[in-house]
This record gives C-alpha cells, sequence and structure tokens, in this order.
C-alpha cells in the first residue's frame, strides 16, 4: 500500500540540496540535484521504514517563514 509523506527541501550553503521527511524524525538525505534528491529520499524513507515500521498517525498541518528582527 502506498502511503504520503511530507518532504520538506533546503539549499545547504554548499549548494547541495536537503530534504527532510517530517513524518519520520530522522529521515533525511542530500545531493546535488533536484531528480537525484527525490530519488534518494524515497530510498531513505523505504530504509526507515524497514527499520522502524509505519509511523504512528500524524497530520501534516503547515510550514510557516517567520522574520524575526535580531
Amino acid at each position: 500500500m502506498a502511503q504520503k509523506f511530507t518532504v520538506i527541501v533546503e539549499q545547504g550553503e554548499d549548494g547541495y540540496l536537503i530534504s527532510d521527511v517530517v513524518e519520520l524524525p530522522g529521515c533525511h538525505t542530500q545531493a546535488k540535484t533536484y531528480d537525484e534528491l527525490i530519488k534518494r529520499t524515497k530510498e531513505a524513507i523505504s530504509l526507515y521504514l524497514d527499520v522502524q515500521g509505519s509511523p504512528g498517525k500524524s497530520k501534516f498541518v503547515s510550514l510557516q517563514q517567520i522574520e524575526v528582527e535580531a
């Protein structure tokens, strides 16, 4: 059965793209291109699920950028 996961993609200082799977704590990877990142993220999710099992039932609600004066 296919499962859906929420993935946050950021670009690091070194130019690499970094993905973080919201529902799976500690499940993240990086790559130079977006296509490679998605491929590696799917592999990371599969490996995570093989070791940890299915995650609990959580639902992604929102992602916000908040600006704070320093």
